[in-house]
């Protein structure tokens, strides 16, 4: 193997798409008479497996979990007023996904926290219940891999230091 590999097998990685994997192997594939060596992660919410070429992983944004600090930072931008832009629902909806699937937590605790409704807000739409919902298990999801806590734990954290700042 020529490729220096940045993780290993076990380990907890975040692909910006999809969340937090686990890297359950790393491969060596012949391609076009090329040898090719993959990180084969799984992602146990979605059943499925995803093969990262090894030469192209920091490309695509396979990085590390966060650290203890970002996740911190993550939970005061939950804590903060809610932004909404004054911008039609369908502009909002593609920067909400945009920073969804940046992977970066505080982002993510951005949308969180402007798509959160207490009980005393209007209803969401269909869409805007989706779209927090799958913001708030992608924080939760990384919450759980760094603090080493089941996923529901980590769900519910969020949620009280979102009702905490409502």
């Amino acid at each position: 193997m020529t490729d220096k590999l940045d993780f290993v097998t076990g380990d907890y990685v975040v692909y910006p798409a999809h969340g937090v994997g686990r890297i359950v192997a790393i491969e060596k594939h012949a391609i076009a008479d090329m040898e090719v060596v993959l990180y084969a992660i799984t992602f146990e919410k979605e059943r499925m497996t995803l093969k990262v070429p090894v030469m192209k992983a920091k490309n695509a944004g396979l990085r590390r979990l966060s650290s203890k600090d970002r996740i911190k930072d993550a939970m005061e931008t939950l804590q903060g007023p809610s932004k909404i832009k004054r911008i039609m629902w369908s502009r909002r909806a593609q920067e909400y996904e945009a920073k969804i699937n940046s992977g970066d937590p505080v982002s993510i605790a951005e949308v969180v926290r402007d798509l959160h409704r207490g009980t005393d807000q209007s209803d969401q739409s269909y869409s805007e219940r989706q779209i927090y919902h799958a913001a708030l298990e992608r924080l939760a999801r990384e919450l759980a891999a760094v603090e080493k806590i089941d996923e529901r734990k980590a769900t519910e954290r969020l949620e009280a230091v979102l009702a905490k700042a409502a």
